[in-house]
């Protein structure tokens, strides 16, 4: 976890409280008593911390201007308002602002979503990123690209002719109509695999929850530490120009749209603002390889919980009405997303009280926003094609699976490591491994259906994902994902669909004929 640090906008709440005024009659013959002070009417406690809030709601106007007035009233700031999904944006340091404002009629859920004050993270990598040097001799590299159509890294991205992407890039490597959207910790642009294809005018940052699209503001903080959302950007769409690697739909565009802030923490409000921000500027795809923090999964019983949920889906499914396609990767803790129950250790995760030992239903307690209906859950694999050691699974919960890297599953030589290389900032490379990893798999194969098929919708780019997808099946004996002799996951269901895999594992050369 990265220390704790903000670049939030504090917004001071403003007491919006009015003095009662009140006249005295003096009664004939009556000495004018002394002037009593005037009764005021109380004001809302401001001695809390500030918080950001997420306020749901009915999306007529009377209803919203309702709701904005009330939100004064109860000592918040609106940050924004995304009128057309019905939800709200405020900060407050009032600790009753949202049980005030759950007590406004037209008002379905309001919620804190933090437990810590505005001043880490839910991105689905496993580990640290290795990175790796191009080969000394440019020259070569550049005259092999030329001769085989191969990239100088190439080599090593065992990933990509498994899923058949490099057979795909002949027949049709993505349309310039295509954008996909990385929300995530931020992109660099000028990273030479990335700059042919990083398209400005779709890019953002909306940490605040209100989107930035001012120069460079979807680039990542720190390069030595937000690096989440440049790796996933390459393996999307790195070009095939002669340098580094390539991605998976290396002609189709990609935007940034950050939503991390400085300590690494996805807040919904920061979402919900990136999923509006994609539908309203023509974006095909989103990947979300992340949690919304501070909770792992949100549980419709808790009120903050249930807000935080309920913003998030009304934005994925604004997106998806306007013809997105939101891919998201299913986590990292291997845990079965069928189960009855699961025991969640790390919630909240952002320090404001002491994360609690719960056990949830992951039906009832969701995963955002891997399991928001209308969104592509994924799933990871190795080079093997099993299922990665660390990777959630569960029957109707996965949608589709893609290499995400496994360090337990080793490839032939000249890849040499089972995890997934691609972009860092500052003009680097490097591996990394998780189900981050495998959503940005899928979500260029989205993109390459998207460029083959321009006029499908959301709906039928998610059914030809399936229709098209590789099932390996269950495995035939206990699954041992780390060696260790003990069976670590349970696969249920048959060849067509199970809990590991899905409808399978997704086929860029089908996407492309």
């Amino acid at each position: 976890m990265a220390p704790l640090r903000s670049r939030r906008h504090a917004l001071l709440a403003v007491p919006v409280g009015l003095a009662l005024t009140a006249s005295l009659g003096l009664l004939p013959g009556v000495a004018a008593a002394a002037p009593q002070p005037e009764p005021r009417a109380k004001t809302a406690a401001t001695d809390g911390p500030l918080l950001s809030y997420v306020v749901n709601t009915a999306t007529d106007r009377a209803t919203l201007a309702k709701v904005k007035k009330a939100v004064a009233q109860a000592d918040g700031s609106i940050v924004e308002t995304y009128g057309r999904i019905g939800v709200i944006v405020a900060h407050s340091k009032n600790p009753g602002f949202a049980a005030a404002l759950r007590a406004v009629p037209g008002v379905q859920s309001a919620g804190a979503t933090r437990t810590a004050p505005i001043a880490p993270a839910g991105t689905t990598d496993v580990g640290k990123p290795e990175k790796v040097k191009l080969p000394r001799s440019s020259a070569a590299a550049a005259a092999r690209q030329q001769a085989g159509g191969a990239e100088p890294l190439e080599d090593l991205q065992w990933d990509l002719p498994a899923i058949k992407a490099d057979q795909a890039a002949k027949i049709n490597p993505g349309s310039r109509k295509v954008t996909v959207g990385v929300i995530d910790t931020g992109v660099d642009d000028t990273h030479p695999d990335l700059a042919p294809n990083f398209s400005r005018s779709q890019s953002a940052s909306c940490v605040t929850g209100k989107a930035d699209t001012s120069p460079g503001a979807w680039r990542p903080y720190d390069p030595a530490e937000d690096y989440h959302g440049t790796h996933v950007a390459g393996t999307i769409a790195a070009a095939r120009n002669g340098v580094g690697v390539a991605g998976v739909a290396p002609n189709v565009k990609v935007s940034g749209i950050k939503v991390s802030n400085r300590s690494s923490f996805f807040y919904a409000e920061s979402v919900v603002c990136a999923f509006v921000f994609a539908a309203e500027h023509d974006i095909a795809v989103t990947n979300n390889s992340y949690y919304v923090d501070p909770w792992l999964f949100n549980c419709a019983d808790d009120p903050d919980q249930k807000a935080i949920s309920e913003s998030v889906a009304r934005a994925t499914k604004y997106a998806q009405d306007k013809g997105t396609v939101n891919v998201a990767s299913a986590g990292n803790s291997n845990f079965d997303l069928a189960a009855k129950e699961i025991t969640d250790t790390s919630s909240p995760n952002d320090h404001g009280r002491p994360a609690e030992k719960r056990k949830i239903d992951p039906s009832v307690c969701l995963d955002v926003p891997a399991q928001l209906p209308g969104v592509v859950t994924v799933s990871s694999t190795g080079v093997k094609s099993a299922k990665a050691y660390y990777s959630n699974y569960g029957l109707n919960q996965v949608d589709v699976a893609a290499p995400g890297g496994d360090k337990y599953q080793v490839p032939d030589l000249p890849a040499k490591d089972g995890r997934i290389l691609s972009t860092l900032p500052g003009g680097d490379w490097g591996y990394l491994q998780g189900t981050s990893m495998a959503g940005p798999h899928v979500a260029g194969v989205a993109a390459l259906l998207k460029s083959a098929h321009p006029k499908s919708s959301p709906q039928e780019i998610q059914w030809l994902l399936k229709a098209q997808a590789d099932n390996p099946g269950c495995p035939t004996g206990p699954y041992d994902g780390d060696g260790d002799g003990k069976a670590d996951a349970v696969c249920t269901g048959n060849k067509n669909v199970n809990g590991f895999y899905g409808f399978g594992i997704v086929d860029a050369l089908d996407a492309v004929r």
